[in-house]
């Protein structure tokens, strides 16, 4: 009887939860000042569990969810103290983001970590971005990362939001197996200087094909926006520019297929060293 008293008591209504819903998917002002996100489906919901992210608010439909491993981490979550809303499948639908709905989602406590506390040589490589405006192009960059065993993204200044929903929804659980790093230009440039770290500019000035050159562990990974590239301080702050090489009359590649090939190229040299 404690047990479902305190259950009853840890259960929210679908009116509260959905409003603050709407907000997280809609205000990144919002995501920012709560340090909440909105993760929705199976595959985010598993790897939220597994890979120890903070769970805030568990919302799922019984009719809707169907996976067992999901039912039974709901049942684990619930008897651990998670607060939960228990909807009807036309609830789920409203908040959903999804063409179908799978029954499951949550609020979780935004992770993001001080450059200083991270250790580069935990992994192979890191990636720094300025800024990227396509939520696709970041997701994508977010899965091929954790593909390879790279520590994470280190993001430089507030342009980025790497828990807006449509980049959650795209890096299809992988956001969970990253490092989210935010910091300024000048804590970037001070922590790669005293740590003597390599760091390898993806730009078209680049003297050198970017299979061409000697990857150490770790190297740290400098992405452009996808218009302009590098700024000409960050290509001057990197130690080797690489190009990728491309037919005559070829426009430059998309952000997210330029960063996946380095990271390959990276995982590629460091499976070489083995």
């Amino acid at each position: 009887m404690r047990d479902e008293s305190n259950a009853a008591q840890r259960q929210l209504e679908f009116a509260h939860v959905s409003s603050k819903i709407k907000s997280l998917q809609t205000e990144r002002s919002f995501r920012d000042s709560q340090k909440l996100f909105f993760a929705e489906g199976i595959r985010n919901f598993v790897h939220a569990f597994d890979y120890r992210y903070p769970i805030d608010t568990i919302i799922y439909s019984e009719k809707l969810l169907i996976s067992p491993l999901a039912r039974k981490l709901v049942r684990k979550l619930k008897r651990d103290g998670t607060p939960f809303a228990r909807v009807t499948p036309e609830q789920f639908r409203e908040v959903s983001q999804t063409e179908r709905a799978s029954g499951i989602a949550v609020i979780c406590h935004q992770q993001i970590l001080e450059i200083n506390r991270i250790k580069p040589k935990s992994h192979i490589c890191w990636t720094a971005l300025h800024t990227i405006r396509s939520p696709g192009n970041l997701g994508t960059l977010i899965r091929t990362s954790a593909a390879v065993g790279a520590g994470g993204f280190i993001i430089i200044g507030n342009q980025i939001d790497p828990f807006d929903p449509n980049i959650v929804r795209a890096t299809m659980g992988a956001l969970f197996k990253q490092a989210i790093v935010r910091t300024t230009e000048k804590q970037f440039y001070d922590w790669v200087k005293t740590r003597n770290l390599q760091v390898m500019g993806a730009s078209p000035n680049g003297a050198t094909d970017y299979d061409k050159v000697s990857y150490q562990s770790p190297t740290i990974l400098m992405l452009g926006n996808e218009r302009f590239g590098l700024t000409a301080n960050q290509e001057s702050f990197c130690g080797e520019l690489v190009r990728i090489p491309m037919v005559e009359g070829t426009d430059s590649l998309n952000v997210a297929v330029a960063g996946s090939l380095l990271l390959y190229e990276v995982f590629r040299s460091s499976v070489a060293r083995e």
